[in-house]
């Protein structure tokens, strides 16, 4: 018996990754091939969700986090990755050739920076990061490549508010459980209050549109 195709989500999340990752940078080289590099994730508003940094390869990083389960941050339940419409990342490509040592201190000041980026982009000035992003130096950040996961027909169904909630419903519940059943740290505790406030946003932004076609 052949075994059955992935669910067609499945492939379009796994599909538009990879596009993603293979966007072309002003070097003419893949932004995923990039070896050491910052990005962040955003949701179906724009809100900016969660920040990240890696001095092995970005495309393997990303990956990891949004197609599959071997990150704390989706094991834990902290990220949902059906939840990440776009990816902006910055590259260090001048970063491939020095030591770890020297690559990671200027991505720590990076990451500080694309999450500091974060914090005022936000509505809720929070984002889903389980753990603290230490203060460092200021930094010039290299240009940006923001692309989106998924082609705009697909996105479409994908973001309907009550599929985003339902979703998002599900991923508290699991980060709860998890908090419930381990130790964990403060930081995880503070991601289910800033998942619960994304929640009730999308909640309330909700009821008040069934609200508005009632009045008219």
């Amino acid at each position: 018996m052949m075994p059955r195709k992935e669910p067609e989500e499945v492939t379009a999340l796994y599909g538009g990754v990879k596009n993603a990752l293979d966007t072309l940078y002003d070097n003419g080289q893949k932004i995923g091939n990039c070896k050491c590099g910052v990005y962040l994730f955003y949701d179906y508003d724009g809100e900016p969700i969660y920040v990240g940094r890696t001095v092995e390869s970005l495309r393997g990083r990303i990956g990891r986090h949004l197609t599959n389960q071997r990150t704390d941050a989706v094991a834990m339940s902290v990220l949902d990755p059906f939840e990440v419409a776009e990816i902006e990342i910055w590259p260090f490509w001048n970063l491939a050739t020095v030591g770890k040592r020297e690559a990671n201190a200027a991505l720590d000041r990076a990451e500080y920076a694309v999450y500091q980026k974060a914090l005022r982009e936000s509505k809720f000035s929070v984002i889903l990061n389980e753990k603290d992003i230490k203060p460092a130096e200021s930094i010039v950040l290299p240009k940006s490549v923001r692309v989106p996961i998924l082609p705009a027909q697909l996105r479409e169904s994908r973001e309907h508010p009550d599929i985003r909630l339902a979703r998002r419903a599900r991923t508290i519940a699991n980060l709860a459980r998890v908090i419930s059943e381990r130790k964990v740290t403060p930081g995880i505790r503070h991601t289910l209050w800033a998942q619960a406030q994304r929640l009730e946003h999308l909640a309330k932004t909700r009821l008040e549109e069934f609200e508005h076609n009632d009045e008219n």
